[in-house]
C-alpha cells in the first residue's frame, strides 16, 4: 500500500472521495500552459509589489526633504559662501536655506527660462546675476512673467533696481538636466544651472545653485516672486497602494481562472473535456468508484451469525 493510499484510508470516506476528485479536476495546473501562466502571474505580482515598495520609499524621501526644507526655512539668513558648493548632494541638503547677499545686478548676463507655467498660463522666469563686492556673482531668480514661450516673442522684462541691492532669497540647487539645456542661446535657457551659465559670463559664479528671490531692498515690481517649497506628500502613497492592488488582482485573477477551468459551464460541463483530460463527470465518477471500493473493502467478510443460524446454514443456503 502506498503512502498516499494509507493517508486516504485515514480520512473519512466522504473526505477521501473529495480529495481524489480535486486531484483529478485540478491536474490541469501541471500542464505546460498553466505552469507558464502561473510563473507569469507570479512575476507580475512580484513586480507590482516591488513598485509599491518603491513608491513608499519615494514617499519617505519626500517627507525627509520636507523636514529639511522646514528646518532651513526657519533658520536665520546666512552668507552665500556658506551654502554655495560644487558638491551637488550637499547643495540639495542646503536647499531653502535663507541667504542674504548684497551686490549689483548685471542685466547684460540676464537670461530667461522658457516654458514656465503658472496658473495654467505660459511664461518665463527671469534670472539675473548679482555681483558681490569681491567680483563673484550669484544667480538670482527674480521671478516669473507671462510670455507666449515662442522663439520670436518680444519680452518687455522689468528692470531690476540699479545700484547696490540687498537680496534675501532661498538657496536652490542646480536643476538636474542635460548641460545644453542650461547653456544660454540668444538669452534663453530651459533650466537653471551654474554649470551651463558660468562659461557665458566673464566673472566667476558661486557654484552649486542659485537664489529664489523673496525680498530685496530697494524693492522691485513687475515680476511674480518664485514659488516656495511643495511640502505635501505627493501621490506616492496612493500610487503604492495601487501597485499592491494590482498585485492582489493578478493573484486573485489567476485563482478565478483556475476555478472556472476546473468547474466549467456550458458544453464542457455536459461532458466535453479538453483533449487528453477526463471530463468533470468522468472524474467525479472515478472518485465515487474509488469511494465505493473503499466502502466495500471495509464490509465484513462473513454475514453475522445469530442464535437461529449456524455458519454452515449460511454456506448451505438455509
Amino acid at each position: 500500500m502506498s503512502c498516499r493510499q494509507s493517508r486516504c484510508r485515514a480520512l473519512p470516506v466522504e473526505w477521501c472521495g473529495a480529495v481524489r476528485y480535486r486531484r483529478v479536476v485540478y491536474r490541469f495546473l501541471l500542464t505546460r500552459r498553466w505552469v507558464a501562466f502561473a510563473l507569469f502571474v507570479a512575476l507580475l505580482a512580484g513586480v507590482c509589489i516591488w513598485l509599491g515598495f518603491w513608491q513608499f520609499g519615494r514617499l519617505d524621501q519626500r517627507l525627509a526633504r520636507n523636514d529639511v526644507a522646514r528646518a532651513n526655512l526657519a533658520a536665520a539668513p546666512v552668507a552665500v559662501a556658506e551654502v554655495a558648493t560644487a558638491d551637488s548632494d550637499q547643495s540639495e541638503q542646503n536647499e531653502w536655506i535663507q541667504v542674504e547677499v548684497t551686490g549689483t545686478y548685471d542685466t547684460a548676463g540676464q537670461v530667461v527660462v522658457k516654458y514656465q507655467t503658472r496658473e495654467a498660463g505660459p511664461g518665463v522666469e527671469v534670472v539675473t546675476p548679482l555681483r558681490t563686492a569681491d567680483g563673484t556673482a550669484v544667480l538670482v531668480d527674480r521671478g516669473w512673467m507671462p510670455s507666449a514661450n515662442t522663439t520670436n516673442a518680444t519680452l518687455d522684462i522689468p528692470e531690476p533696481p540699479t545700484g547696490e541691492v540687498t537680496v534675501v532669497g532661498s538657496w536652490r540647487a542646480n536643476d538636474h538636466v542635460p548641460l545644453h539645456a542650461t547653456q544660454p542661446d540668444d538669452g534663453q535657457v530651459r533650466a537653471i544651472s551654474t554649470l551651463g551659465m558660468a562659461p557665458a559670463l566673464d566673472y566667476p559664479l558661486y557654484e552649486g545653485g542659485y537664489l529664489a528671490l523673496e525680498e530685496q531692498d530697494p524693492a522691485a515690481t513687475g515680476l511674480t516672486l518664485p514659488d516656495g517649497p511643495e511640502l505635501g506628500q505627493g501621490p506616492h502613497f496612493f500610487y503604492g497602494l495601487q501597485w499592491w492592488f494590482f498585485a492582489a488582482l493578478a493573484l486573485v485573477g489567476f485563482g478565478w481562472f483556475a476555478w472556472t477551468e476546473a468547474h466549467p459551464r456550458g458544453p464542457r460541463k455536459a461532458g466535453h473535456a479538453r483533449p487528453g483530460q477526463r471530463s468533470v463527470p468522468a472524474a467525479r465518477a472515478a472518485a465515487e468508484r474509488a469511494t465505493s471500493v473503499r466502502a466495500t473493502s471495509q464490509a465484513p467478510d462473513r454475514p453475522a451469525v445469530d442464535r437461529e443460524h449456524r455458519p454452515g446454514d449460511v454456506r448451505g443456503g438455509r
